[in-house]
């Protein structure tokens, strides 16, 4: 029977959220025939994980779902188990960059693969904790309908139950390696403000995300789309597109990805990083391989906490620190771009050693663009004003760290990507005898 896991990630209460996410496990399961493994991977503190863990002993008994509840204890012993199976010669620095004690978006995700090889499942489907579903005639909008039914299958075999086909020529016969959504609603509140504040310091800022040399024309039109999701449009009926997948068009919190693409390469384990997370929707995309998206949005919403002066600064400098990590990931994402489907081995998998060459020669980059980067940063939230000047001094007294971090964040990629298809073979080897 095929196995999927349906992931969700967490470090913060979002009870309502596990109850969700377990009703789309079961119905994935009941429509589909197949075996959902729900994984609530929590690194809440203690209050909060024992909210969680009766969230998850609620959860009604359902044919075909088993429930893992992890706690950052358990993550540990895992890793540190599939670490020693790998053979790695530095077990305790890829232990960190597996499960560092800051925030990191694609670290999380990292242990969702690793823990998916284990259980033996074919796809991860990940969701977030600030997240809902749609609901359509009285029933939940769930994204795992489109990402079951197309998920791993030959583009050319269901090329014709989707709306609209973009397929370029020579991929039909590649597996569908990504689907993804986007999510409606409220757009992230780390810009929305600084949109409404200040128009122009907005497209500074997020202009800093744009690869350099893009035509204006195109700019602005990137500028204009980013962070707004498919803004408050309503589900009225499954709208599909076969083709690769644009990362603008989807969100992290609405993604299914196929085993063949993740665990031959992880994410970027970047702390305190928004965006660090996407690097395989860019790859994918660039390497021209088939995803299927989808209308099926997430309603987006944020937690009280990304509102308190803490969480505002927090979510300021891990946007700030994205708008410093693009200037080493578009220097890697113009090269995927440029190799397209060379990136590919015959059998149509991306090829890790030439990604991870790309990843290592970013390091390299001319640090005067990083310095340039961080000053607009820092002008632009001194412009601003208010609680926003809290940021800019923030970022001032710890520039020299910034500036480091954002360099040796891909110096950390690249050397998680050498040691990654061992630790995905060791995690299958290993297995997980966890759950509720």
């Amino acid at each position: 029977m095929r196995r999927v896991c349906l992931t969700l990630p967490t470090h913060r209460a979002c009870a309502g959220t596990i109850a969700a996410v377990g009703e789309e496990a079961a119905y994935g399961a009941r429509q589909f025939g197949v075996e959902v493994h729900l994984l609530v991977l929590d690194s809440s503190p203690a209050p909060v994980l024992a909210e969680h863990r009766e969230a998850v002993a609620a959860l009604p008994p359902s044919p075909g779902v088993t429930v893992h509840h992890v706690d950052e204890d358990t993550q540990r012993a895992f890793l540190r188990e599939v670490i020693g199976r790998s053979g790695a010669a530095e077990p305790d620095r890829l232990l960190d960059l597996m499960l560092p004690s800051r925030v990191s978006y694609g670290a999380c995700t990292n242990r969702a693969f690793l823990i998916a090889q284990a259980l033996g499942c074919t796809s991860v489907h990940r969701r977030d904790s600030d997240s809902r579903y749609q609901q359509f005639d009285g029933e939940s909008v769930f994204p795992l309908h489109q990402e079951l039914t197309y998920l791993g299958q030959q583009a050319d075999a269901v090329r014709e139950t989707a709306n609209r086909s973009k397929l370029p020529p020579g991929s039909e016969g590649r597996r569908v390696a990504l689907t993804g959504g986007s999510f409606v609603g409220e757009m992230s509140v780390d810009v929305a403000q600084i949109s409404e504040l200040d128009p122009d310091t907005y497209r500074e800022l997020v202009g800093l995300s744009i690869p350099e040399g893009m035509p204006e024309i195109w700019r602005e039109h990137l500028i204009s789309a980013s962070f707004r999701g498919a803004g408050k449009t309503s589900f009225d009926g499954d709208r599909t597109m076969l083709a690769p997948i644009s990362p603008m068009r989807v969100d992290m919190c609405n993604i299914g990805i196929d085993h063949e693409v993740y665990r031959r390469v992880p994410l970027p384990p970047a702390t305190d990083t928004i965006g660090s997370d996407y690097f395989l929707l860019h790859l994918a995309h660039n390497a021209e391989l088939p995803g299927l998206q989808h209308n099926r949005h997430i309603v987006n919403f944020h937690t009280e906490e990304r509102r308190t002066d803490a969480g505002f600064l927090a979510y300021q400098v891990r946007f700030a620190k994205f708008l410093l990590a693009m200037a080493y990931l578009n220097a890697v994402y113009t090269r995927t771009a440029a190799a397209a489907d060379a990136l590919l081995d015959a059998e149509g998998h991306v090829r890790a050693s030439v990604v991870a060459g790309f990843v290592r020669d970013s390091v390299g980059l001319d640090r005067a663009e990083v310095v340039r980067r961080l000053d607009t940063v820092e002008r632009s939230y001194h412009r601003l004003g208010g609680r926003y000047t809290t940021v800019a001094d923030a970022l001032t007294e710890n520039r020299s760290r910034l500036l480091d971090e954002a360099r040796d964040d891909m110096a950390d990629f690249a050397l998680l990507m050498d040691h990654w298809e061992a630790l995905a073979r060791a995690s299958a080897e290993a297995g997980l005898a966890v759950n509720r």
